[in-house]
């Protein structure tokens, strides 16, 4: 009898893993996958609707706006696993309202884009953005590089491809592969997931600047796991930690103005040294 009970809950467990490794993904991404409308209803209007081709042959819309000035930075924005880039509009507010442009880069099955996400689509869709903005005649060297929580992941790949001056992160995660792993501990995730993102394991080869923010009560990723990525990266770098902050209210707790104000600084310190120098 009581093997019968323990062979039908192995077989329950097995059919769980199953379930699991194929609809995994499913687990990972939540796209909105609606068109994002127009720019200006999401209070953006100086934002215009580009699209860019992927290396393996996906369209993708994508919405930007140039700097101020043709030589000004521009804020390259990866967002997170859920929504689309409509819900990021005040996101690029705050850059857009300093003088930066803005690249609110969508991803493949979300926002109307065709395909579905994964860890490589999503970089192929990153390199995309990039490619579209040398090709418009704008320089590596002015891209400032941003990732909100699975975008982190994004971002980090692409820092570590091109190297840029700067580069920010929101609620960011040490690995997807941990955060999985601290959910889902009655699985073995470690031998089942296919979407890893391991920043960790690559922030050290990046040299851009950096700028980690993370609310100290995020249910999603908790802090600790920024910490480590913070830890794990190259000077210089700053980690702010949002009193009373979750895992997607950050801007509610002033994160728009501290991202803003520390790339202010930056790029005021960037002018001085050149300044000095030349």
């Amino acid at each position: 009898m009581i093997f019968r009970v323990v062979e039908e809950l192995f077989f329950v467990y097995a059919l769980l893993v199953v379930f699991v490794y194929f609809y995994q993904r499913h687990l990972q991404y939540f796209p909105d996958k609606t068109n994002p409308g127009a720019p200006a209803d999401s209070n953006v209007p100086e934002m215009s609707v580009v699209y860019v081709t992927t290396s393996d042959g996906v369209k993708l819309l994508s919405w930007f706006a140039p700097p101020k000035k043709k030589d000004g930075k521009i804020a390259v924005i990866f967002h997170g696993n859920a929504g689309n880039i409509g819900g990021r509009g005040i996101k690029a507010r705050y850059f857009l309202d300093r003088g930066y442009g803005v690249f609110l880069s969508e991803y493949r099955g979300f926002g109307g884009n065709p395909g579905n996400p994964t860890e490589q689509g999503l970089y192929n869709d990153g390199r995309a953005a990039l490619k579209w903005l040398e090709e418009k005649g704008y320089v590596p060297g002015q891209f400032v590089i941003y990732g909100e929580s699975i975008g982190s992941g994004v971002a980090v790949q692409m820092a570590l491809e091109t190297q840029p001056r700067y580069l920010i992160l929101e609620c960011p995660f040490a690995s997807a592969l941990e955060i999985a792993k601290a959910r889902y501990s009655f699985l073995p995730v470690e031998f089942m997931m296919h979407d890893r993102y391991d920043s960790v394991g690559k922030i050290g080869k990046v040299a851009s600047s950096l700028l980690i923010v993370h609310g100290d009560e995020d249910p999603v990723v908790p802090i600790d796991s920024g910490k480590r990525l913070f830890e794990a990266a190259n000077h210089p770098k700053e980690f702010c930690s949002i009193a009373g902050g979750g895992h997607s209210d950050l801007y509610d707790h002033h994160a728009g103005h501290i991202i803003a104000d520390w790339l202010d600084q930056q790029i005021s310190g960037e002018k001085k040294h050149g300044a000095a120098t030349g």
